[in-house]
């Protein structure tokens, strides 16, 4: 069994006709070790698919299952503290801080134990290509390239088994697309993570080991 499964998952909005579905009968499983894309035109339901998986959002119908546990059933600030990472498309950091900062502010709202964080924080850097030097720069210092790298740091700086990427390479040209892919390929072949990227990209979706694609839109 996969470390993440939606078993015949529907949503619709609270108030619209009981028929009126944004998606239904979706059935993924995902697996650790495999990166996996999510794509979809816009209205087809992808970031409400991902509210879905990080319980910030509750199914109308089916349920989604975190290494074969409800998530209904499940503390969900642990979960999303300590289980999954998130990686969003406008890197959600903080500019007044830098770049190690950001990082650690992570480690401490997750509340997990770890020895020397600022070590921590900088070996997460190293991990995805950023040096101590660009960690004492304030956010708003650093590329495009540069942020996305961070925000992928933050979002290991807790282990989680699961990373999950709302259209990551969405803001980035071409060659640093293809650098940031590089690192989520390396955490899912080397680390064993499970990676779920949404995506546009018809790149991303060709480096992915499984690829979802959502309809439009579900009316029946």
């Amino acid at each position: 069994m996969g470390i993440l499964k939606l078993e015949d998952v529907g949503y619709r909005y609270k108030g619209t006709e009981k028929n009126n579905y944004v998606f239904k009968n979706i059935n993924y499983e995902f697996e650790e070790g495999n990166m996996y894309a999510i794509k979809g035109k816009s209205g087809s339901g992808k970031t409400t698919l991902l509210s879905l998986i990080t319980g910030l959002e509750k199914c109308t119908e089916g349920k989604v299952l975190y290494d074969g546990k409800n998530l209904r059933k499940l503390n969900l600030d642990r979960y999303r503290n300590t289980d999954i990472g998130i990686v969003f498309q406008s890197y959600n950091l903080l500019p007044r801080l830098t770049a190690i900062e950001n990082i650690i502010l992570s480690m401490d709202v997750s509340k997990v134990k770890i020895k020397n964080k600022k070590q921590k924080a900088l070996e997460l850097m190293r991990s995805v290509g950023l040096s101590e030097e660009q960690a004492k720069r304030k956010i708003l210092k650093l590329s495009g390239g540069e942020q996305q790298r961070i925000a992928i740091a933050r979002s290991l700086s807790y282990d989680p088994k699961i990373i999950i990427a709302d259209e990551p390479t969405g803001n980035l040209d071409k060659d640093t697309e293809n650098e940031i892919l590089k690192i989520f390929k390396k955490l899912a072949k080397e680390q064993n993570k499970c990676i779920i990227i949404v995506t546009h990209s018809q790149n991303v979706c060709s480096e992915a080991d499984i690829v979802h694609e959502l309809a439009v839109k579900y009316n029946k």
